[in-house]
């Protein structure tokens, strides 16, 4: 695994969720030379705004993007994927301990197994994703060393590991701040109106502003002296102060 920067010279698959993280990973990419082939899921998740934002994103960058469809929801055990309820209103040092309701056991697995399949036949050396271990809860799929031992067997795993065409996983976002993120996704021209992030959406499509997604945007925001630009219901981007 790849966590600095360097100069792509090929193909690249990069995990889109249509997030503010994975949108600045394309971003990244992009910037690093490489070209981009985006992968969203359509997995079980409650809404499915993001993939809509996902579609645009890739549109915007003018990158081909695959949707594959899981049945997460069918397996359960996450907040995400069933009817359990999305915590609101969690105090940030709460945010940071413990792994939440929110976490999809097996997701990152899942997706960088499907990444690993497309990148080796798309003749990708390269798989980007969004991950970061700063400003979120303990997702045990979230760590340096999981990506590590993923890339490992990846390269035990395909055809070209075998033949020595060795795949690197990149978390460009591993150690950021949110606020970093931002500012970085901002000097790269990143329009965040385009991405959404927020786990319990109103039908209309805006940010509840309470959920621990919408709390961490905002407050990344705030700290980058920036107003987030998509719409949240009313009184939602007060959450953050």
């Amino acid at each position: 695994m790849s966590e600095e920067e360097g100069k792509g010279t090929g193909r690249a698959v990069v995990l889109l969720s249509g997030g503010l993280d994975s949108t600045t990973v394309l971003a990244i990419a992009q910037a690093e030379g490489y070209h981009c082939c985006c992968l969203s899921f359509a997995y079980g998740q409650r809404q499915e705004i993001e993939l809509a934002r996902a579609a645009k994103v890739a549109a915007r960058a003018g990158c081909e993007h695959l949707v594959l469809r899981g049945d997460l929801d069918r397996i359960g055990g996450s907040a995400l994927t069933t009817a359990t309820a999305v915590p609101k209103g969690r105090a940030f040092a709460e945010i940071e301990t413990g792994i939440p309701v929110t976490y999809v056991p097996g997701r990152n697995t899942i997706f960088l197994a499907y990444a690993m399949a497309w990148a080796e036949v798309v003749g990708a050396a390269d798989i980007f994703i969004g991950v970061n271990a700063m400003d979120y809860s303990g997702y045990p799929d979230c760590r340096p060393e999981y990506l590590d031992a993923f890339a490992r067997m990846a390269n035990l795993a395909t055809k070209a590991g075998v033949e020595g065409r060795r795949l690197s996983i990149h978390a460009p976002l591993m150690h950021m701040t949110k606020k970093e993120i931002i500012q970085r996704g901002v000097a790269l021209g990143v329009d965040y109106a385009q991405t959404h992030s927020c786990y319990d959406p109103d039908s209309d499509g805006r940010a509840c502003g309470g959920c621990d997604a919408c709390r961490l945007r905002l407050k990344g925001f705030a700290e980058a002296g920036l107003v987030d630009p998509v719409p949240y219901r009313e009184g939602g981007d007060d959450a953050a102060r």
